[in-house]
């Protein structure tokens, strides 16, 4: 903690699940612990979340809600390969005008200091604009895009598979890529002319979401080690954890306290709305193995079983991580950061199905450490399920990783960590 900096006024703006939410509301509960007054805005859906948690809540379009029901645009957007465009000029683009009036009220009693989220495109004009210090934020390793560490990209998946035979794509993807996706970001030069602002020294979607004061890595070194190409003034810091006590679902606890450790299969808060078979294989497959499972199915009605489930096997909407995975036998997820987080700092083996996004460079840099399998979300099946956990749940070399590595992230305090690079940020400032 540094000492000198007096109470300040925080911003801290997110979009997205709540793999997006839950870091930000752990920084803000620690910013709060250290006398400071934070603020989270972000869409009207976390509200009550926001305000539980004990932290001041800002309205932020674009609101969740306003696009629909999930489970009709989230299957489009979780496609590998026009889900990223759909998302930034589909739903971000049309909104920028409106996140840069909500931001511009969010900040304007006193705001000291703005904490951003990579897809807040009018972020950084707006800071501009009124001459407020920003810091951004990277949640998982792909926003890197380093070079050194390349990630495997849901919609370039040949990238990496290229580069394991000498070939190196990610240079030349990253002089091409931000030309590629500039007519997708025009508003943001629109609305910086509009602003009387200079335009944007580099591609929003790209390295145009990085301060040029601090920058936040909120992932553990041990899950994507610092590079050398990573933006100027990026401080790695390890994963935020958002630890609020929860009521536990008695019927849940009943069946975890009835036997023992189960399998849990979960698609956390986004894929979980475009889950298709997942859940009706993962039972099967559970069955297959004569394991016992919890299935964490979320609000779709379509996820819910058609019948009786096999003994043995409990279906839940939702149960917070930190209560359910220390006590699972192993963990198959769709390799969000949030769950993978989660996942991780439990010290469980996982099975990762990737749908797109972040979620497939997760999953591999999860199997390079040792402690996961993988099957694309396309590919998932009760056999190939079966046939991947099988082997998972008898390799007692990978529960030793995955228990040490648990122990190691627990202990790494991301959230402090991070509050002590914003509290170093604010006190330079003065």
């Amino acid at each position: 903690m540094v000492s000198d900096v007096r109470s300040r006024r925080v911003v801290l703006a997110t979009f997205g699940s709540l793999g997006d939410l839950h870091p930000y509301l752990a920084l803000a509960r620690e910013l709060r612990r250290r006398g400071h007054t934070p603020v989270v805005a972000t869409s009207g859906l976390y509200r009550e979340r926001v305000e539980a948690a004990g932290v001041g809540f800002a309205p932020l379009r674009p609101n969740l809600p306003d696009l629909g029901p999930e489970a009709e645009w989230m299957p489009r957007l979780l496609n590998p390969r026009r889900g990223p465009e759909m998302l930034v000029r589909g739903i971000m683009m049309p909104h920028l005008r409106a996140t840069y009036e909500d931001l511009e009220r969010a900040t304007a009693v006193g705001a000291d200091l703005l904490v951003g989220h990579p897809l807040l495109f009018a972020l950084p004009p707006l800071a501009e604009r009124a001459g407020l210090p920003w810091v951004g934020v990277a949640l998982a390793p792909t926003s890197m895009f380093s070079a050194h560490d390349p990630p495997l990209l849901a919609a370039a998946p040949w990238a990496l598979a290229v580069r394991s035979l000498g070939v190196t794509p990610y240079r030349l993807l990253s002089r091409v890529g931000p030309r590629m996706v500039r007519p997708w970001t025009e508003p943001v030069r629109a609305l910086r002319r509009d602003l009387r602002l200079p335009p944007p020294a580099h591609e929003p979607l790209f390295r145009g979401q990085f301060s040029p004061r601090l920058n936040l890595a909120l992932f553990s070194p041990l899950f994507g080690p610092p590079q050398p190409d990573w933006p100027p003034n990026t401080r790695a810091t390890g994963f935020p954890f958002l630890d609020v006590s929860t009521p536990p679902e008695p019927v849940l606890e009943a069946f975890l306290a009835a036997g023992p450790p189960p399998i849990v299969f979960t698609l956390g808060s986004s894929a979980v709305m475009a889950a298709g078979p997942f859940y009706a294989e993962s039972a099967r497959a559970a069955a297959a193995l004569g394991r016992r499972a919890v299935l964490l199915i979320g609000r779709d009605p379509r996820n819910r079983p058609n019948g009786p489930l096999p003994p043995g096997m409990v279906a839940v909407e939702y149960a917070r991580y930190a209560d359910l995975l220390p006590r699972a036998e192993a963990v198959v997820h769709q390799g969000g950061i949030g769950t993978m987080a989660e996942t991780l700092r439990a010290g469980k083996p996982m099975l990762v199905v990737p749908f797109a996004f972040d979620q497939p460079d997760n999953a591999r840099r999860a199997r390079r450490l040792g402690v996961a399998r993988v099957i694309p979300h396309a590919r998932y099946t009760a056999r190939r399920a079966a046939d991947a956990l099988g082997p998972l749940l008898a390799d007692a070399a990978c529960a030793r990783r995955a228990a040490e590595l648990g122990r190691a992230i627990r202990n790494e305090k991301g959230a402090s960590a991070a509050c002590d690079r914003l509290e170093e940020a604010m006190a330079a400032r003065g």
